[in-house]
C-alpha cells in the first residue's frame, strides 16, 4: 500500500470505495476530449465498472488524492516500463488551489526516489491549466505532438529525473 502525504493532500492506494468519485471525474470531462475516456450512450463505464478496475489494480500506481479526508480525484503514474506517464486529474471543484501541482510534485518525487529516470505526460493543446501543472513540476513540451483536428493536438512533455 502506497501513501504519500504532503502539507494539504494524502495520496495513497485507491479503494473500491474511491469509485464514485473516479466516476464523476468522467462525467466532468471536457466535451472536447475524445469519447473512449468519456462516458458513452449505454452510461459506461459504471461506478461499477471503476470499481471492478479499481479492485482487479487496474492501475496500481495511480493513487487517489484526499485534501480533508474526502477523494478529489486521482494522481500517479500510468503506462509500463522504466519511463511511466505522470497521470491526474481532479474533480472541477478542487481546481484552483493547487492541489494538482502540490499531488504532482509528490508523485515526482516518488517517482525520483522509486528510481525512474524519466517521466512522460501528454495534454491536450487546448488544456492550459494542465499545461500550467505541468511546467510548473518541471515537465517541458517537446517535439512530438499527436495531430487531432477533432479534439486538439496532444502534446507529449517530459521530465527528467536524474
Amino acid at each position: 500500500m502506497t501513501t504519500l502525504r504532503t502539507e494539504r493532500l494524502v495520496l495513497r492506494t485507491a479503494r473500491v470505495a474511491d469509485a464514485a468519485v473516479w466516476h464523476e471525474l468522467w462525467t466532468e470531462r471536457d466535451p472536447r476530449v475524445p469519447a473512449h475516456r468519456r462516458i458513452d450512450a449505454d452510461g459506461r463505464p459504471s461506478v461499477g465498472d471503476v470499481a471492478q478496475r479499481i479492485r482487479e489494480g487496474a492501475q496500481p500506481l495511480l493513487l487517489s488524492v484526499e485534501v480533508d479526508g474526502g477523494v478529489i480525484g486521482y494522481c500517479g503514474l500510468v503506462g509500463e516500463g522504466d519511463e511511466p506517464e505522470l497521470a491526474y486529474e481532479l474533480l472541477r471543484s478542487a481546481w484552483g488551489r493547487g492541489y494538482a501541482t502540490e499531488a504532482a510534485t509528490a508523485v515526482v518525487d516518488w517517482a525520483r526516489a522509486s528510481g525512474y529516470r524519466r517521466l512522460w505526460a501528454g495534454v491536450r493543446d487546448w488544456n492550459t491549466a494542465s499545461r500550467r501543472v505541468l511546467a510548473k513540476v518541471g515537465f517541458e513540451e517537446t517535439e512530438r505532438v499527436e495531430r487531432d483536428a477533432v479534439h486538439g493536438d496532444s502534446i507529449a512533455t517530459t521530465r527528467a529525473l536524474d
